[in-house]
């Protein structure tokens, strides 16, 4: 175990110097192992050599973090990948989670609130280029609620006047809120 231990620690040695010839070493040694193990957690082809990637261009980047006097640099790099390969499941599973959750009623009500104000501006502002006449019979009538008699009696005005503004108001009102909504 110590004449193993020794060459792992050799080869740590030359990729923390930035051999990239024991990187090479260090992907034919262990490349297959380590791949190996990411597919038996993973059962994907890609996401195994992705593993495979990560792992020993992680050890390139960090080899100080393999000490020999714990183990083998086949054992350690096992140990990450396998790692790894986990985190990769539990994300997929979590993602997979989170597409099945029903949807957040509180962003539709949000959605909602905005697409009613922004109509709600849109109308307010339709209904202020009405001749006023027609405005106050439509709020009257769409907006307070008042039968056309109601609105009649309140504006002192002949119920025939009353419908009569409050058809032509509508019209506009049609025209002017197509022309807002393109």
């Amino acid at each position: 175990m110590g004449e193993l231990n020794a060459g792992d620690a050799a080869v740590a040695r030359r990729i923390a110097e930035g051999d990239q010839s024991a990187l090479e070493t260090l992907f034919h040694e262990h490349g297959d192992a380590v791949k190996s193990v990411a597919l038996r957690v993973l059962r994907d082809e890609a996401l195994a050599e992705d593993v495979v990637q990560d792992t020993l261009v992680g050890f390139w980047t960090a080899p100080d973090r393999f000490s020999p006097e714990r183990g083998s640099l086949r054992s350690f790099l096992l140990t990450i990948a396998h790692r790894r390969a986990v985190d990769i499941v539990r994300s997929e599973v979590a993602r997979s989670r989170r597409e099945q959750r029903p949807p957040d009623p509180v962003y539709f009500e949000v959605e909602e609130e905005v697409l009613a104000r922004s109509l709600t501006e849109k109308v307010r502002a339709a209904l202020d280029q009405l001749a006023e006449g027609e405005r106050e019979a439509i709020s009257l009538a769409y907006l307070g609620g008042l039968s056309y008699i109601e609105v009649a009696r309140k504006l002192g005005q002949p119920e025939g006047t009353v419908k009569s503004r409050i058809r032509s108001g509508m019209r506009k009102l049609s025209v002017s809120l197509a022309d807002a909504s393109t």
